[in-house]
């Protein structure tokens, strides 16, 4: 329970650029949610009353409380709201952006076929369109490539669940494990993380795992599974996102390594991308794709 890196960097302009791209786009996905996050102890309780009255967290908290907040909630020493926080609905984001693209001609639906990049004259073509640059955001391809491949990679696997349960809270609820209300008695659970297991499919070791932790975090009784998914995070050895031209290009860069946080590092770490590419910035070090290629 500290602040996420880069936290004062990243959340400062969240909430507009979803907001914007959901105006331009059309669609509602941004969800701007509290967070609720229970203590585990007294002890807990207390470091965080002193927290929330430092200058530097205060803006995330919006109230400390010392008792539980609601019967149905396993918080017996209160917890912590906090705010500027939220959910993407993510298929929802990715269809009216597509549609949004496609609408004035900026988008080519088809299987990305990297052997027919070429690389000439300082141009990069692909099936008859010519740029300056050409940026891969293949995911966990990256590092199986044929071609710009990229070392690093440290894939995580997390699996969620859909399922029936009251009570419906108007906050996310947060400590082991996400619970999210969804509408009427739905909500969404999860997740695992695990470096062991990145076999393709659901498990029933994790759907153990989430029902386990809920049950502490929430008293109410799981009426029905409605679904579980599972996906696999293209997380890095080091935790900090992939960027920059990739060493064995001219033109070719990456963005890449986003892990479990996607959401959050996206808007910030793509116009960091941007400035490089068009004004010559230099990427910081920590996140710069150079830091995998030894000898450079």
């Amino acid at each position: 329970m500290v602040k996420t890196w880069l936290a004062d960097a990243l959340f400062g302009d969240l909430e507009a650029f979803y907001g914007a791209c959901a105006q331009d786009f059309g669609a509602d996905f941004l969800h701007p949610v509290e967070i609720y996050r229970p203590f585990w102890s007294l002890e807990e309780q207390n470091e965080w009353m002193g927290k929330s009255a430092e200058p530097h967290y205060a803006p995330y908290i919006r109230r400390v409380h010392q008792h539980s907040r609601d019967q149905a909630l396993g918080d017996p020493y209160g917890g912590v709201s906090l705010q500027r926080s939220g959910y993407v609905d993510i298929p929802l984001f990715l269809d009216a952006a597509a549609a949004y693209f496609a609408s004035f001609g900026a988008l080519r639906q088809s299987a990305f076929q990297l052997d027919q990049v070429r690389e000439e004259a300082g141009s990069v073509w692909y099936e008859g369109v010519k740029a300056r640059g050409l940026v891969l955001c293949t995911g966990l391809g990256a590092h199986q490539a044929s071609r710009y491949a990229v070392p690093g990679f440290a894939p995580v696997k997390g699996e969620i669940l859909d399922l029936r349960q009251q009570p419906t809270l108007p906050y996310i609820v947060n400590r082991g494990v996400f619970r999210i209300s969804l509408g009427e008695d739905r909500v969404r659970v999860g997740s695992t993380y695990t470096h062991f297991d990145l076999d393709e499919g659901p498990t029933e070791r994790a759907k153990k795992e989430l029902l386990e932790k809920l049950e502490k975090l929430v008293q109410g009784p799981v009426d029905e599974l409605l679904a579980h998914r599972y996906g696999l995070r293209p997380a890095t050895k080091d935790r900090k996102p992939i960027l920059g031209k990739h060493p064995e290009s001219s033109g070719v860069y990456i963005l890449n390594g986003l892990g479990a946080k996607g959401v959050s590092l996206a808007p910030y770490f793509s116009e960091v991308l941007m400035d490089f590419m068009l004004e010559g910035k230099e990427v910081p070090k920590e996140v710069n794709i150079n830091r995998f290629f030894k000898y450079i």
